[in-house]
């Protein structure tokens, strides 16, 4: 299956999970369907019928509330089963809304303190290299992140300690809860910042499959001992024009008609 059917089909599957609850992240979902498509269907080492194969390349979702289109993209990759989709945010659902790594199989950690998940990438990076376990480190997180201290710690670190087998995707909607993340805290071109940390960076259209192919493999392939960055300026509610024409995107609300309305734009633009 071509790349850009899994990339409609992750976010087909995070808009039947968002008509679920009515609301939710589903901006972020749709923004981060490509990124996960090529992480999942190009770049990444796993088995679906055994998320906790010691060989397999771990995804670690440092951004929790974008765990809809993480749930979207494990049912896709056949790790949880479509028919839970009806579950979503539901008491006892295996997918709550914000992302838990004791409830969800593919989950590899639980995200949503930001500024946490690329420490705890980082320590599992230095952790699989003393066990000489030759498997990836895919860190998805935000560019909200990027103003946090503890995420420029972790910086340093992976720095350190060399690990090539750390990659970490920002993803740069410049959508904060508060607004424009760009006027957070004044944050401007990103890619010279990792370069001056010692990284192997990147900046590529997150929402451009054939541009985040060559980036990921750029930075699997990397010959230098040093962690990798790829920049993604991603687009959120990507795919769907009357979500995209929206001033503010990080939390939605959408009408029941609504939904129906998405699914049939989303339906129209199925590849063949």
């Amino acid at each position: 299956m071509s790349l850009m059917r899994r990339a409609w089909a992750i976010r087909r599957h995070a808009l039947l999970m968002g008509e679920v609850q009515g609301q939710g992240y589903i901006g972020q979902a749709l923004g981060v369907a490509d990124i996960l498509a090529v992480s999942y269907f190009h770049a990444m080492n796993f088995r679906a019928d055994n998320s906790e194969w010691e060989q397999r390349d771990r995804f670690y979702l440092s951004i929790g509330h974008y765990a809809i289109g993480l749930y979207a993209a494990l049912i896709e990759a056949g790790i949880l089963p479509e028919d839970e989709i009806a579950t979503y945010g539901m008491d006892d659902s295996r997918m709550p809304m914000s992302g838990m790594a004791a409830y969800t199989p593919g989950m590899e950690i639980t995200g949503g303190s930001l500024g946490h998940g690329l420490g705890i990438a980082v320590g599992a990076a230095l952790g699989l290299k003393r066990k000489k376990n030759t498997a990836i480190i895919y860190n998805l997180l935000s560019d909200g992140e990027l103003g946090e201290g503890s995420t420029w710690e972790a910086v340093m670190s992976a720095t350190q300690w060399q690990l090539d087998n750390l990659i970490a995707i920002v993803d740069f909607n410049n959508q904060q809860a508060d607004g424009p993340s760009r006027s957070a805290l004044a944050q401007g071109n990103e890619l010279p910042k990792w370069e001056a940390f010692g990284w192997f960076a990147q900046e590529v259209d997150g929402n451009d499959l054939d541009a985040l192919m060559v980036a990921f493999d750029a930075a699997r392939h990397h010959p230098e001992p040093c962690p990798r960055v790829i920049i993604c300026n991603t687009k959120m509610c990507c795919g769907i024009s009357f979500l995209e024409a929206r001033e503010k995107t990080h939390f939605i609300r959408v009408e029941p008609d609504e939904w129906a309305k998405a699914l049939l734009e989303h339906e129209e633009k199925k590849p063949l």
